[in-house]
């Protein structure tokens, strides 16, 4: 009886060959990619990326695009970024102008729920987070450094952002047009700011009717400050991936 084709020896020895030659190409294209990765993390925008986030490289090259992270988030901050953002398109994004991150899951559920690491799966509270840093990009704008106060809706009627508002409902975030301010002195920044110490007001004249934002070292670039300011532009940006100590906040 003879032997089946894919039996003999010199089959096999070809099957082997192929198969060495498909390890090579894989390794090969791998380190590659790993080499190449850098260079795409240059093609997409910089980006406000979620809680925890690792570094940009490893972050776009972890990432698989789930949308778990935005499924979870109770204020609807991460969006997943559109075609128009080229290598970037689908990669989880806050647009903290438009929506921060105000922590209202406390437990920061974004972590939880990504399935690749590419949000740090060793934070456990909101204090451990390092999205960014806060920055008083106009100092001469802001009401508190003109000893002005703040009346009404903080971004406007038409405003569709959320913030968690602890006093009127400890679980459910509402929208910010549907809670209206009345302050002397406005400090909205310090106040719906959801980690402590992470912004002050200091006063700038004798008689402390005026005051100025200080960014302090809790800052983990949230966003709140960005998106609760009612000056437009905004006095407070914040500045991606940035550490406290890399320059000046």
């Amino acid at each position: 009886m003879s032997k089946l084709p894919n039996s003999s020896p010199r089959y096999q020895a070809s099957r082997r060959r192929f198969l060495r030659t498909v390890g090579l190409f894989v390794g090969v294209l791998g380190a590659s990619l790993a080499t190449f990765l850098p260079v795409i993390a240059k093609w997409v925008p910089a980006r406000l990326r979620p809680p925890g986030a690792i570094d940009e490289p490893e972050f776009l090259a972890s990432c698989i695009k789930c949308g778990q992270c935005v499924q979870v988030c109770p204020v609807e901050a991460i969006r997943l970024a559109d075609i128009d953002e080229a290598m970037g398109i689908g990669v989880p994004y806050i647009d903290a102008r438009a929506q921060a991150c105000d922590f209202s899951c406390d437990a920061v559920q974004c972590i939880l729920a990504c399935p690749t690491g590419s949000l740090n799966h060793t934070i456990v509270k909101k204090e451990e987070v390092r999205m960014g840093l806060a920055r008083v990009a106009s100092p001469d704008k802001c009401l508190a450094t003109q000893g002005l106060g703040f009346k009404g809706q903080a971004r406007g009627a038409d405003f569709q952002g959320l913030l968690r508002y602890t006093e009127i409902d400890r679980w459910n975030p509402i929208p910010v047009r549907d809670h209206p301010y009345d302050l002397a002195l406005c400090d909205l920044c310090v106040r719906e700011c959801p980690i402590d110490n992470a912004i002050s007001l200091q006063p700038i004249d004798t008689e402390g009717k005026r005051k100025m934002p200080v960014i302090n070292e809790a800052c983990v670039g949230c966003g709140v400050c960005e998106m609760i300011c009612p000056v437009e532009p905004t006095v407070i940006v914040i500045d991606e991936r940035k550490m406290w100590g890399e320059g000046t906040a």
